[in-house]
């Protein structure tokens, strides 16, 4: 419940500019990564999980940090995040080894769990639901503008102060997102005071997802398999421990009883899982086929982003008035065409037909994400906003966590331990094609729980309002 009177402006330049931080280091990191495996030495696998590691640990945190955001308060949990956030991504910049590095991108995960809950949650809580779709796709405009800042910032950063800049350049931007969180934020909200945390269940929920996640890191190996097994097990056991505690840790019965709320939950999870490691493939085929420096590749990556910015507040106006699935699907749909353009690349494939692909896959995404996150946080009740906002970041999570698995797998079988050099260049084409195959599908596949999620809008004289479907406890 809100403490005292908020400004809507005030929260929402608040949660603009926190929305902003993690995806720039996202971004901005895939530019460093060759940088960094030149100077350790180390092999493709192990330089992918410089990204997934920081996947992985705002992932294993999300759901407990958005139960415990409800509980005490999500604007204590946002200002913990930040701080948590930006000191890990400091102390980044000074790693002597990559296992340090490794260290620091899981303090920076847990800190970015915190921020990515609590944000949208926030924004819900003081938004009417006739003025979201807005609020949201400003909020989701910042997510992109971040994206497409990362690249061109660590472009220049590298090539002219090398890699660990791109990790300094961070502690200004956190501490100003600190202080105007701090003062500008007038309010408090804990819609599920004086209800527990499930603790078993947080602990099944993150053991079984490192289980999976390592598992799928080190397939095709039978420990991989093994593993991959027992994490799929442990999420079977995290959902029955969900449906017996009183107080669970994520509300199952929003997928059993809220069709909107699943099938948008799980269109999400496919987008990012067919995405996400787009930039990550795309950054070391242009540094290393291409032979671009850091500052050209980003200049070429920054396109898909820059469009998602400049669509995604107008997708989100748009879903206040027209029904949300329809522009959601129509997003899906340019976003699977241009996973398709992508699997005909090659060592020859120009910049130009690089660029044209990108801001397609840009205004597809714009026109997806601002929607689908509309209908999910329009579907369920205020009580259960934090746990809406820990979900759709939890699906975003797992799709890009799911989304490097299938790099590094597809790395493991083809290139095995060996650095990307001229001798292995061929081989990493034929993973770039591979990967963009299971990329294709798995959007094309997403297009249907998108178009099939239900409508969020119903007629009353003349009117479209929002549809009562929220789940009541």
């Amino acid at each position: 419940m809100e403490t005292q009177h908020t400004s809507r402006g005030a929260v929402l330049v608040a949660a603009t500019l926190t929305s902003f931080m993690a995806p720039f280091m996202i971004s901005a990191v895939n530019i460093a990564l060759p940088a960094i495996q030149a100077e350790f030495s180390i092999s493709a696998v192990l330089l992918s999980w410089i990204a997934t590691s920081y996947l992985l640990a705002t992932a294993v945190f999300l759901v407990p940090i958005a139960r415990i955001a409800d509980i005490h308060g999500r604007k204590k949990v946002l200002l913990c995040g930040i701080f948590i956030f930006t000191v890990a991504t400091t102390a980044t910049a000074f790693a002597p080894s990559v296992h340090l590095i490794l260290l620091f991108r899981v303090l920076q995960g847990i800190g970015g769990s915190m921020t990515m809950t609590t944000g949208i949650a926030i924004i819900s809580s003081v938004f009417p639901v006739s003025e979201r779709g807005k609020a949201i796709g400003i909020t989701v405009a910042a997510v992109y503008i971040g994206l497409s800042a990362g690249p061109f910032v660590a472009g220049y950063l590298v090539s002219l102060f090398g890699w660990r800049s791109v990790f300094l350049v961070n502690a200004p931007i956190g501490t100003l997102a600190f202080f105007l969180a701090l003062k500008m934020i007038r309010g408090e909200w804990a819609d599920a005071r004086g209800e527990r945390l499930d603790i078993v269940g947080s602990l099944l929920y993150g053991l079984a997802l490192i289980i999976l996640m390592y598992g799928l890191s080190i397939l095709p190996d039978p420990l991989g398999i093994a593993l991959s097994c027992a994490g799929v097990i442990g999420f079977a056991l995290f959902i029955w421990q969900e449906t017996r505690t009183p107080f669970p840790v994520f509300e199952v019965s929003l997928f059993r009883q809220n069709r909107t709320f699943m099938f948008s939950s799980l269109a999400a999870l496919i987008n990012y899982a067919a995405t996400f490691a787009v930039a990550f493939f795309l950054s070391l085929y242009l540094q290393y086929i291409k032979g671009m420096t850091p500052q050209g590749a980003g200049l070429i990556l920054v396109c898909q982003p820059v469009m998602q910015a400049l669509f995604s507040p107008l997708a989100g106006r748009l879903s206040d008035r027209i029904e949300p699935a329809l522009i959601a699907s129509v997003g899906m749909g340019m976003t699977a065409l241009g996973l398709i353009l992508l699997i005909f690349i090659h060592a020859g494939t120009t910049n130009i037909s690089i660029i044209g692909i990108l801001l397609l896959l840009g205004i597809g995404f714009a026109l997806f994400s601002s929607p689908n996150m509309n209908a999910i946080m329009s579907s369920v009740a205020p009580k259960y906003y934090g746990l809406a906002s820990g979900t759709v970041a939890t699906m975003r999570l797992l799709g890009q966590m799911f989304s490097m698995a299938v790099a590094t797998v597809i790395f493991s079988i083809l290139i095995g331990d060996a650095p990307i050099t001229p001798s292995t260049y061929d081989l990493f084409l034929k993973s770039l094609n591979l990967a963009f195959k299971v990329f294709s599908t798995l959007c094309v596949i997403g297009i249907y729980f998108s178009s099939a999620r239900g409508t969020m809008w119903k007629q009353t004289d003349g009117d479209r309002r929002p549809s009562d479907v929220t789940v009541q406890k």
